[in-house]
């Protein structure tokens, strides 16, 4: 099961947010830390300063001892499924154990305080390096900082409707003015109008209309319950409404539905469904009225469809009465499963067990409303009848073919080019609705300074400034009046280490799969011999050999390419969850390796895995006490406790007859794509840093891909482990589903439960 994947296109970052630049995933408001920038203004993401690697020289945390045979022994004769489950275990097994303790946790705050404790153990085995959030990068825009939404979770901040844009680039001393005035305005729904008086009296112009450029991919399908890309749904957002959304305060309000309520005992959810709103086709022309049945057709053809969302519904998220057993395919009839329609306009919720963050859950399209009539009338059908393949199915394959009950209708989409939203005249809220045209442009990233000469040449209301576009601004007088700093994000991106590359496919196709795209064996070749694939696969199976490579990468130098030296460090993150991404409400008393310690309400997540993590002796910094962030330095680069694992790691691979030294390097394939020149450049940065730190011993080669479909391919786009082209793969990232740190720690769950477990070559 699968859900959403975040692209890393920085360029889609600092596009995709123009304005401030754009519309990222994830904003960065937390509830108890309420000042950070609107996600349309993070553009690229990148860093703050500090210091490198922490600790002492250490081998890190005691582990199991290695195979008694090598990796290729042990797996020989298994299924893959088997060979999953075995290098899962061996790998990743005492994080597992300890997050299953987590997750039957009914007290919310030790449940956070030992999902902290298992993330530990997942940052120890170090089969992921985090390399950065969305953000924190310099732009500069017409759009008023925080007039959109920056939730931490969900699709929310997508829904561009609330901007305010202004014809003229904002003065950086005006966003920092408006960024007290929302400090404010908090809570009390009068951001929207202060903001835009502000700006009249201060002589700026405001309009109706937004470009923003920078998206990098059409989208696959325009059904957003039959997706768990994030690539499709941030296009498909615009077009519906939810239950509740999340206002540009940040605080929940109602939307689809007027009011609801929560039984005692926290299984049922009801709600009261707006009357009066219509299901209109891209034309404008109704088709429905909205009524509670909506969102069980949509919950249905959400599991039928199989997306990579469906989980969200069961024992791993909402917790939905028989969702398992439907998506499983133990019972066939939906009405068994917990979302019914009482009535024209009250639809409930019947859960096996509390959710409390279900009502975070809301603004994720798993939760998204679906004409019934509509669906139908585009060749859809339910249950064991649903066909995507049949010839009569139309729903979903361009915006001509989904009903709309959402601010926006899209008049125009024009493949690898333009999409233009026009306003819905029959939206219920057009009252709030800012933004009358929108018209969001393709960029390929063949040209650095598309973005920022777009601004300029006012096609585009924002940018982010990657390092060329940086220098130009400086050269233009940009800079020093209208440059500010972006805000991070909960987005969490990483760089992927495959540990199972070239098991032999079981649908084979070709005889050594991945060593070139799963769809097309012709693109991005590896260099490796099958011998020097072999002795990659045994060193990716040490422990101490992945930690050396991640300390080994310069994360402050990689971050430079995309934003100067000036930022690199700002946006570097250290673990999954972000540190700061939930505290305790209350007391807690938890086990730290024998020890017992009191955590006071009010403690970070971050907090907590850190103190796991110095008591298991491994010498990585993810939280800084001081700044309560996870945040804006590296704190696993360090030259010294990289070389102090490799060597490690060579003597626990030489018992194995696997020999690593400068004549017998291990090589790590890296795919870049060389239209870029930004991503062509982090690529030689993971490159130089690697190589000079570890002596020569890994050399990582950079295996091109000519453009961004070939890197999507070689692992982006992929279904199943066995696919992944790499053995390092740094394009993908994942941002929250819902306000617990579960809605990242799940997306590593073995037996093909984890959408992000076959970033690692597994299931």
């Amino acid at each position: 099961m699968k859900r959403k994947l975040l692209s890393l296109l920085l360029v889609s970052a600092m596009a995709v947010s123009v304005a401030a630049c754009g519309n990222e995933p994830s904003g960065n408001n937390d509830s108890s830390t309420p000042s950070t920038e609107s996600t349309t203004e993070s553009t690229t993401e990148q860093s703050s300063e500090t210091e490198t690697g922490s600790g002492e020289e250490s081998t890190g945390a005691e582990e199991p001892a290695g195979p008694a045979t090598t990796i290729a022994e042990a797996l020989a004769g298994m299924d893959y499924d088997a060979a999953s489950a075995y290098l899962y275990d061996y790998n990743l097994g005492d994080f597992w154990d300890l997050y299953q303790e987590a997750l039957a946790e009914e007290n919310v705050s030790v449940k956070y305080a030992k999902e902290a404790i298992a993330e530990a153990k997942l940052m120890e085995a170090a089969v992921m390096l985090p390399t950065r959030s969305r953000g924190g990068n310099y732009a500069i825009s017409n759009i008023a900082t925080r007039s959109t939404n920056t939730t931490l979770w969900g699709n929310d901040e997508d829904r561009l409707y609330s901007a305010i844009i202004c014809v003229e680039p904002i003065l950086a001393s005006d966003q920092d003015a408006l960024k007290a005035i929302w400090a404010d305005c908090i809570g009390t729904g009068t951001y929207q109008e202060k903001a835009k008086a502000y700006l009249t009296e201060h002589g700026y112009t405001l309009k109706d209309t937004y470009n923003y450029g920078g998206y990098t991919s059409d989208a696959e399908t325009w059904d957003v319950l039959a997706t768990s890309k994030e690539a499709d749904s941030e296009k498909i957002v615009l077009t519906y409404d939810g239950l509740l959304e999340y206002d540009c305060e940040n605080v929940q309000q109602p939307a689809l539905a007027e009011s609801y309520e929560v039984s005692e005992d926290g299984l049922s959810w009801t709600f009261h469904i707006r009357e009066g709103v219509k299901w209109v086709d891209s034309q404008g022309r109704e088709v429905a009225d909205v009524c509670a049945d909506d969102w069980v057709a949509g919950m249905q053809h959400m599991m039928d469809a199989m997306g990579g969302l469906e989980y969200l519904a069961g024992a791993d998220g909402a917790h939905i009465v028989n969702a398992d057993a439907y998506i499983n395919g133990e019972i066939t009839d939906f009405s068994q499963v917990g979302v019914t329609a009482q009535d024209e306009h009250t639809l409930v919720y019947t859960l096996e067990s509390p959710a409390p963050y279900f009502d975070t859950m809301l603004g994720y399209g798993v939760f998204a409303p679906m004409s019934r009539t509509y669906y139908e009338s585009q060749g859809g059908k339910f249950g064991t009848d649903y066909d995507p393949s049949a010839a009569s199915y139309a729903y979903g394959t361009d915006p001509d073919h989904i009903a709309y009950c959402g601010p926006y209708l899209v008049t125009n989409f024009t493949a690898a080019s333009t999409i233009v939203y026009q306003a819905n005249e029959s939206y219920w809220n057009t009252d709030k609705v800012n933004i009358k045209t929108l018209t969001w442009k393709f960029n390929d990233d063949n040209d650095a300074l598309k973005q920022y000469n777009g601004f300029m040449a006012k096609e585009l209301d924002g940018c982010g400034l990657n390092a060329s576009a940086l220098a130009q601004a400086k050269e233009d007088g940009m800079f020093d009046d209208y440059h500010y700093v972006s805000a991070t994000n909960s987005t969490s991106y990483m760089g992927f280490l495959n540990i199972n590359r070239g098991f032999p496919n079981p649908n084979a196709q070709i005889e050594r799969t991945g060593f070139a795209n799963f769809n097309d064996d012709t693109a991005v070749v590896s260099t490796q011999t099958e011998e020097d694939a072999a002795r990659t696969k045994e060193a990716m199976n040490n422990v101490h050999f992945r930690r050396a490579f991640c300390f080994s990468v310069d994360r402050g130098a990689y971050n430079a390419q995309q934003v100067g030296e000036d930022l690199k460090y700002n946006s570097v993150r250290n673990s999954y969850v972000p540190g700061s991404f939930v505290a305790l409400t209350e007391d807690v008393t938890v086990d730290i390796n024998g020890t017992s310690k009191t955590y006071p309400a009010g403690t970070f997540y971050g907090e907590i895995m850190q103190d796991q993590i110095d008591a298991d002796g491994f010498p990585v910094k993810v939280w800084d006490a001081k700044e309560l962030t996870g945040d804006g330095f590296d704190g696993w680069y360090s030259p010294d406790n990289a070389v102090a694992e490799l060597n490690t790691a060579i003597e626990e691979l030489a018992a194995l007859g696997v020999v690593i030294d400068e004549q017998n390097p291990i090589y790590i394939d890296l795919p870049y794509p060389s239209n870029s020149e930004v991503y062509t450049n982090t690529a030689n940065v993971v490159k130089q840093s690697v190589e000079s730190v570890l002596g020569g011993k890994v050399i990582v080669n950079l295996t091109e891909c000519v453009d961004y479909d070939q890197w999507h391919g070689a692992g982006y786009d992929t279904t199943y482990g066995y696919e992944a082209n790499y053995d390092m793969y740094d394009l993908s990232g994942w941002g929250p589903d819902y306000g617990d740190p579960q809605t990242y720690l799940n997306t590593f769950a073995p037996e093909y439960a984890g959408y992000m477990i076959k970033c690692l070559g597994i299931y």
